[in-house]
């Protein structure tokens, strides 16, 4: 059972840059459930994802894994042999947790986590890559350098899946989804104070892009097959196959 978050639920005199430490992870379970609109939709589909892109003798890479989700939801789906999944997140906090998490299900699936950048891990020969809600925390100078580090170490047939929150160049559409995604955290039962603390802590962490600069990014990479499979107002989730 995942603890309430209650982060900004009192005024803060300052409000500090969002974090992934030790108070992010305790709560982070219940924030990510209600903070992005259909979640639980996207970590099941990564895992069927990888069921069907899930090659022999590979490697399956979750970039920025938090607690590990969607690293258990492939860990579950994933029946290839000599198969191993390496999950990664840059918090020592999330690592350790994720670590934990992992430890209470049992599986034949060997998988290592790590406390690294993911711009610093080589990938190789990987049949399925997860960046779930990472690139956007990433400095936008350097995703081009990723995304084109994971084309390069994927194996033919191999999959990229992408889940970014989005902005729209359009200002009616941008404001209209903004407004439906507000609307889903006041119906979570976020308090307007909350909201408003939250956003300033995370505008300067989080740079989202626009649906045709993430396609750009793939197109410049060398993929030639990709395609958003999930969208929820400002939330989508993208595949890119090699």
């Amino acid at each position: 059972m995942s603890n309430l978050d209650n982060i900004y639920a009192n005024p803060h005199h300052k409000v500090k840059d969002f974090v992934f430490d030790e108070t992010v992870v305790d709560v982070f379970s219940d924030m990510i459930q209600r903070s992005v609109p259909g979640y639980q939709t996207i970590i099941s589909t990564i895992g069927h994802l990888a069921q069907e892109f899930a090659q022999d003798n590979s490697t399956i890479y979750d970039l920025g894994c938090s607690l590990g989700a969607a690293t258990l939801a492939m860990r579950r789906s994933i029946k290839n042999t000599n198969c191993k999944i390496v999950s990664v997140d840059n918090s020592q906090a999330m690592v350790e947790r994720c670590l934990t998490q992992l430890n209470h299900f049992k599986s034949d699936v060997e998988t290592q986590v790590i406390c690294e950048d993911a711009l610093q891990v080589e990938i190789e020969k990987a049949s399925v890559v997860v960046l779930n809600f990472t690139l956007q925390f990433i400095p936008p100078e350097q995703r081009a350098e990723l995304i084109n580090k994971i084309y390069a170490g994927l194996q033919p047939g191999g999959i990229l899946i992408l889940s970014e929150k989005i902005r729209f160049d359009a200002n009616q559409i941008q404001n209209t989804l903004d407004e439906l995604h507000l609307d889903f955290k006041r119906a979570h039962g976020y308090s307007e104070l909350e909201i408003s603390q939250k956003r300033t802590a995370i505008e300067n962490v989080m740079r989202t892009d626009t649906l045709e600069t993430h396609y750009q990014r793939f197109e410049q990479a060398g993929f030639t097959n990709f395609s958003q499979w999930y969208q929820c107002f400002n939330f989508t989730s993208m595949m890119a196959i090699k």
